[in-house]
């Protein structure tokens, strides 16, 4: 098995694996849990608002620089909706990293998202389909290094499709707190980054599924769950 950790969506070739552990891809498995109908990402907040002046009854969840978005019912965080019954709702979603990845990730064969929450999912669903060529995706923004969250996801998936898991995930996640993970215990930044946020995010191995990015008939992306 060929298994690369890449930065460059462009470069995600075979199965890409998309990560975004804070916070896109954490709150996706938890919309499918509570019951969504159907989950569209999209990159850009236009095509939201389009999708929301079509049918109102759609449901818009995302951010921009982690800030929910202008006449958003929820913002990029799991926290808000955990308890939320998404029965029979269609969600829009659109973030700065996560969404993006999964549309620029345009050579790639096949794209699933993923997340602390659901990696041995993610592993189960590689070796079950016997994948041979994988690309763990971890996100930046321009110029920026990939988030160290993600890049911790990325290892721990890889260690365990090599049989070499990684024993210190615990301690890995905790030093999160002081490094990228720091906003969520931020009292002035509670708002938008809650601390049960950051808890959320980095419980290993919650959900036994994975999200799969397929297309419809008229060409746009929606997210299908695969139990593994």
């Amino acid at each position: 098995m060929n298994i690369k950790i890449v930065n460059d969506a462009k470069l995600a070739m075979g199965l890409a694996v998309v990560i975004d552990v804070f916070r896109a891809f954490t709150v996706e498995p938890y919309l499918i849990n509570n019951g969504a109908k159907k989950l569209i990402p999209v990159s850009d907040v236009q095509i939201a608002y389009n999708y929301k002046n079509k049918d109102n009854n759609y449901i818009l969840i995302g951010e921009r620089n982690g800030i929910i978005l202008p006449r958003f019912d929820y913002g990029n965080s799991p926290s808000q909706i955990e308890k939320v019954d998404f029965s029979n709702k269609t969600v829009i979603h659109t973030t700065s990293c996560g969404t993006q990845g999964i549309v620029k990730s345009v050579n790639a064969k096949e794209i699933i998202t993923g997340s602390l929450v659901n990696a041995q999912a993610i592993v189960k669903y590689i070796m079950q389909n016997k994948i041979d060529h994988v690309s763990l995706l971890t996100l930046c923004r321009q110029e920026e290094h990939p988030f160290d969250e993600d890049v911790l996801c990325a290892k721990y998936i890889k260690g365990l499709l090599e049989n070499v898991p990684l024993n210190n995930i615990e301690e890995e996640i905790e030093k999160l707190k002081i490094t990228s993970g720091s906003k969520f215990f931020d009292k002035l930044k509670q708002k938008d980054f809650p601390e049960r946020d950051f808890y959320l995010c980095t419980e290993i191995n919650k959900f036994n599924f994975v999200l799969k990015v397929k297309k419809d008939e008229e060409g746009n992306l929606y997210m299908e769950k695969v139990n593994t």
